[in-house]
């Protein structure tokens, strides 16, 4: 009882593809289906208002008491935890220009720049989760899982991904933003802290960790560790809060 407990949502922030209003109700529906929906009845304790949609549209008939949703109630969360690692394009329109990768699919942003997966790296739709979610649920929160998949290429004996540092730098900083505005946000982990396979392609080749592991996609390799540049830049991050990012 005296754990403090979170959720796992996977954040993904959208944005209507044009002006067009059907695009803006699009990306909300979005929103509600694929974001609001579990952190909603996580958070508050209850179905929101739009489930009833949801349900209608999947035929779904709830065999549900009042002892169940007192329940519901009771077993809220103490804390909004989340993934973050890109953002989408939500439009009803026909589109060239497509981006497609798992959890990344339809209109491509022109702009942002994008990962050899398809993912947008977009930090400025984590400041914009940050404080959307915390207004709406004024709980405290936490990025559990944030990170760069890319193809690291040994160089001498070393890793030097600079990208991967950038793209860091970039997330901490709009931390730092959604902070400044408000946010209750008690701590960031990054995925992961040493290279492991892709759960999303199954691939050891889309790296994420600040150490290398001597692995490649067929499974050969002598599993040898190797610190990236980005586990000297990450230990001075941590050493300083996040205030040192050079």
């Amino acid at each position: 009882p005296n754990n403090v407990v979170g959720n796992m949502i996977c954040g993904v922030a959208t944005y209507p593809g044009t002006t067009d209003p059907t695009d803006v109700i699009a990306n909300r529906y979005n929103w509600e289906q694929n974001i609001l929906y579990c952190g909603d009845v996580q958070a508050k304790g209850k179905y929101p208002t739009y489930a009833q949609r949801l349900w209608d549209e999947h035929n779904v008939k709830l065999d549900i008491t009042d002892k169940d949703l007192e329940e519901l109630k009771a077993g809220k969360v103490d804390m909004y935890t989340f993934s973050y690692y890109m953002s989408n394009l939500v439009t009803t329109h026909e589109v060239k220009d497509k981006v497609g990768g798992n959890f990344a699919a339809g209109a491509k942003n022109p702009y942002l720049e994008y990962s050899e997966w398809g993912w947008a790296t977009d930090p400025t739709g984590l400041q914009y989760y940050l404080e959307l979610m915390y207004d709406r649920y004024e709980l405290p929160i936490m990025v559990v899982e944030n990170g760069l998949g890319a193809v690291d290429k040994l160089e001498d004996g070393k890793i030097h991904d600079s990208y991967r540092i950038d793209y860091l730098r970039q997330h901490i900083q709009a931390m730092a933003k959604a902070v400044e505005n408000g946010v209750d946000l008690r701590g960031y982990t990054t995925w992961g802290c040493i290279d492991c396979i892709s759960a999303g392609t199954g691939q050891m080749s889309k790296r994420y960790g600040f150490i290398y592991v001597d692995r490649d996609d067929k499974g050969n390799g002598s599993l040898e560790r190797l610190k990236k540049d980005s586990f000297y830049w990450y230990k001075k991050v941590i050493e300083s809060n996040g205030t040192d990012l050079d």
